[in-house]
């Protein structure tokens, strides 16, 4: 199938245009599809796959067989964050889902033990993370990087440089579980993306509802992920406005660092 495409720049904007991911984990699992399509009607962009194996993080979620039965329902894009040890092993399995783009955490595309991690510098490509960014395009998917909050921003900017990935996603709370507080301090891994790199997609996950929405967007971030916010909010379509309005005003107004 035909990937989705990415959203691009538009002049007078400091970043890509925004894009708001519902998180799916937030939804009522037992109507996963209608509540996909409400998500889509209301205004969403992408739907986000949070898949979780029990291992890297201390959950377990959803997998390829969700993604494709999901698939049938929805024409959306499907942006699937792996929190997984060994994510190479489910990147055809993803592909052949449905999915239109995979992240993968930077540790865990460097191996499964923590000298692996102790590998990673932010002045050269690992070599696991350079083959697992290819296996992803080569798959025919879009390609995410994911940095847990303890992860430095700095380490992703090799695989960005060498035009490795479309988007690097920043953690704004510890991978595994949805509903926890938003960490400030940790956007401001956007903040220093941004500045070098205008054209990248920079995703913000974990904690983002109305009343944080605002530090993420001035920090430069243009994709956004929201669980709970959006599935627990009286009226999910006015938040989604809200959260689309403040990144594109921050995007008009520069308010990214220069």
């Amino acid at each position: 199938m035909t990937r989705l495409s990415l959203p691009k720049r538009v002049d007078g904007h400091d970043r890509p245009q925004a894009v708001i991911a519902p998180s799916i984990l937030s939804s009522d699992f037992a109507r996963l599809a209608d509540e996909c399509k409400r998500m889509v009607d209301l205004g969403a962009d992408w739907l986000h796959v949070d898949v979780m194996d029990g291992h890297f993080v201390p959950n377990l979620t959803l997998g390829p067989p969700i993604v494709a039965s999901l698939r049938k329902h929805t024409d959306a894009f499907l942006d699937c964050h792996l929190m997984t040890t060994n994510p190479e092993l489910w990147v055809k399995d993803f592909a052949k889902a449905g999915a239109d783009m995979v992240t993968f955490h930077l540790e865990a595309a460097a191996g499964p033990e923590p000298d692996d991690w102790h590998s990673l510098r932010p002045d050269a490509a690992h070599p696991a993370v350079v083959d697992m960014c290819h296996g992803v395009r080569a798959a025919g998917l879009h390609v995410g990087l994911a940095l847990r909050p303890a992860t430095p921003v700095e380490l992703a900017v090799p695989y960005i440089e060498q035009g490795l990935v479309d988007m690097v996603l920043v953690m704004t709370v510890e991978p595994g579980f949805g509903g926890q507080s938003f960490m400030a301090d940790k956007a401001a891994k956007a903040a220093v993306l941004r500045k070098k790199f205008p054209d990248l997609l920079i995703q913000v996950d974990g904690g983002l509802a109305p009343s944080t929405i605002d530090r993420a967007a001035a920090a430069g971030a243009n994709v956004i992920v929201a669980g709970s916010a959006i599935f627990g909010a009286p009226d999910p379509g006015a938040v989604i406005r809200q959260l689309r309005e403040s990144v594109t005003a921050a995007a008009i107004s520069g308010k990214a660092p220069h």
